[in-house]
């Protein structure tokens, strides 16, 4: 079974071969640029300097090399654009605050402060206010709010939609020549949608625009959630308006090399709580994300991904009936995101894209042995006839000991039985090269 099949399979709750395999390939599946450089050393790959494609969050890019050396089944397919608002190409050398040498984007531009931070400037414009801040000790960047004064009784919507528009043949060609590229592979094909995000708290900010408008506060947006929810409602259902006619050119495009989409990455759960009601859900979220599902459903046989951190147990049952078939990154840790519940509950109805190793605890602080035992225990559960992607809960952050990437990666091999000595030779011996893997 190739790897694309095994994907198909898990999503349609079909026992596949083996457990399929996603790291690297969205912006909520990925490894810090810090852990992809020690990971191609641990395997003894040939040294190259990690593209970080995502400076936000400072994701490395895995190379092909790496993809079969680690023997993933999922390729991705993102904006070309970063979250602020620059292409990623063009690159060229960065030396990160903790010493390590990078190739990032031409339009990466950054300055520093007196106490070591660094700050990030949308569209690399040093002469806007800044819109990313990392601090002198930190690992990736955190989003900084220019709010303007707020008049309620002028709000426009349009002030909250510039960043929404109709892809242009510039950005559609970049997409399709990426779908294009990305199927060749053999492996599944999830793409990052533009534009379908509805209130994403990531971007409410907009890092990306040099004069954000409307309502770009944090704390005003989940107060607007309740306070303006008609300036809400509007800026949604303008929004999904646009989304649907990208849909609709990305798919008359290159539609049929699609296999996933990851329509919104907007987080309803907190560690113990949520950000709003279940009801607040149904009322506001749900009829516009059915206009997207609906669409995908009706024309495609994509399937569609929602990323969701959180408590959201309660939340599983209204995403289903939104229309979303996948759910990432199964927050275990959270309140009432158990394992077996999980799957008991839900496991016919929605396949979980993650989950497979706590991110927060046992992977940064316990040991190889604690990082395998809980691999293959969430693989026993949520592989219980398909529906399962294994993938860690979100993104590998930086000083996460290599060794226990490595036993991660080792851990689902060998409950999978899988074939592919050369990942079990560079997980568990770190004696092989690429040459020795193509001799295999």
């Amino acid at each position: 079974m190739d790897s694309r099949q095994r994907v198909l399979d898990a999503l349609n709750h079909k026992k596949p071969d083996r457990v399929p395999v996603d790291l690297g390939a969205t912006f909520i599946t990925g490894l810090h640029c810090s852990v992809v450089e020690a990971l191609r050393d641990y395997y003894g790959l040939e040294k190259r300097i990690v593209k970080v494609h995502e400076p936000y969050q400072m994701l490395g890019y895995f190379d092909e090399d790496l993809k079969q050396c680690i023997g993933v089944d999922v390729e991705g397919v993102v904006p070309n654009n970063t979250i602020f608002g620059y292409p990623s190409e063009n690159w060229k050398p960065w030396q990160t605050p903790w010493g390590q040498d990078v190739l990032v984007p031409g339009q990466f531009n950054t300055t520093s402060g007196d106490d070591g931070s660094v700050y990030m400037y949308p569209q690399g414009d040093v002469l806007a206010l800044p819109s990313g801040h990392m601090p002198a000790s930190g690992f990736f960047f955190d989003a900084m709010v220019r709010q303007l004064p707020i008049d309620d009784e002028n709000l426009n919507a349009e002030d909250n939609l510039e960043e929404f528009k109709l892809l242009d043949n510039q950005n559609l060609s970049r997409i399709v020549r990426d779908v294009q590229a990305a199927a060749q592979t053999g492996r599944a094909v999830v793409v990052c949608t533009p534009g379908t995000a509805l209130g994403d708290i990531a971007l409410v900010p907009a890092p990306f625009l040099k004069q954000p408008r409307g309502i770009r506060d944090i704390e005003e947006w989940y107060l607007s959630i309740a306070a303006r929810r008609d300036y809400v409602n509007e800026i949604f259902e303008r929004q999904v308006e646009v989304a649907v006619k990208n849909l609709q050119a990305i798919h008359d495009a290159c539609g049929k090399h699609i296999d996933v989409v990851v329509l919104c990455g907007a987080d309803f759960g907190t560690q113990t709580s949520s950000f709003c009601s279940v009801q607040t859900f149904r009322d506001l979220w749900l009829p516009h994300y059915q206009v997207m599902t609906d669409w995908i459903h009706t024309n495609t046989p994509w399937k569609i991904m929602k990323h969701c951190c959180g408590a959201v147990s309660e939340f599983i049952d209204p995403l289903i009936e939104a229309g979303f078939d996948i759910l990432n990154p199964v927050q275990c840790s959270a309140k009432g995101m158990e394992p077996e519940g999980l799957k008991s509950r839900f496991g016919d109805r929605i396949t979980f894209w993650g989950g497979g190793v706590d991110t927060q605890k046992t992977l940064p602080f316990g040991t190889p042995d604690e990082v395998k035992a809980e691999v293959t225990e969430r693989c026993k559960i949520f592989s219980k006839h398909g529906g399962f992607v294994f993938n860690a809960i979100h993104n590998i952050q930086a000083r996460t000991p290599i060794e226990n990437v490595a036993a991660m990666v080792a851990a689902v091999h060998e409950f999978n039985g899988t074939s592919l000595k050369t990942v079990r030779r560079k997980c568990n011996e770190r004696v092989f090269s690429s040459r020795q893997e193509d001799q295999i």
